[in-house]
């Protein structure tokens, strides 16, 4: 009969009593998703393979450490995120190339192409107006998917901090994204005085 694997936390303990293989077990094991999490952070392959590299050193020299407080995953995903934040702040503003929509078995129309491509780059700005403590929230949770529970354990702050950024940030792409929803409004959002006008008529 065959051993178990060992767990995440055994690969860890492993690794802070010397053993040389067992944090690149680790990595192996959470690479991808690492890498798709520092993708969708930063939004550029560049900078987030620069991001997951950083976090990888920190998390092979803070592995000591760690002590089980949470998953290991969600230990990971902590620092991969505050490696992009640093990322992103360090970063100075600069053209990004869109992440392709379509597979590479899916038919490609010209025109929807440049209109998808257009809607991601309007998309990505909106994004980058944001304040990087809203941001940061608004990606794991709307892009990523991640419940406010696990939001607040990644990020190192409260539930209820996680769910008013993510408003706050919300209502900001609302005002700037409104054309998308309504092409004829030219990204106007109505205000509370032109709703009180059109009530009246």
């Amino acid at each position: 009969m065959t051993a178990a694997a060992p767990t995440d936390a055994d690969l860890i303990a492993a690794h802070a009593a010397g053993d040389p293989h067992a944090f690149s077990e680790l990595v192996r094991r959470h690479r991808d998703r690492m890498w798709a999490v520092a993708l969708r952070t930063v939004r550029d392959p560049e900078e987030a393979a620069d991001a997951l590299q950083d976090a990888f050193i920190s998390a092979y020299r803070a592995a000591g450490k760690f002590r089980a407080e949470s998953q290991v995953t969600t230990w990971l995903h902590r620092i991969v995120v505050n490696a992009c934040l640093d990322r992103i702040r360090r970063r100075q503003a600069r053209p990004t190339v869109p992440l392709p929509e379509t597979g590479h078995n899916e038919p490609a129309v010209v025109r929807d192409s440049m209109a998808e491509r257009e809607t991601t780059l309007v998309v990505r700005a909106a994004l980058d107006q944001l304040p990087e403590d809203q941001r940061a929230p608004i990606v794991l949770v709307d892009v990523e998917g991640y419940s406010v529970a696990e939001t607040a354990k990644l990020l190192d702050i409260a539930e209820g901090t996680v769910k008013s950024r993510c408003a706050r940030g919300r209502a900001k792409l609302a005002k700037v994204l409104g054309h998308l929803r309504n092409p004829d409004t030219d990204g106007d959002v109505p205000t509370h005085e032109s709703k009180r006008s059109g009530e009246g008529r």
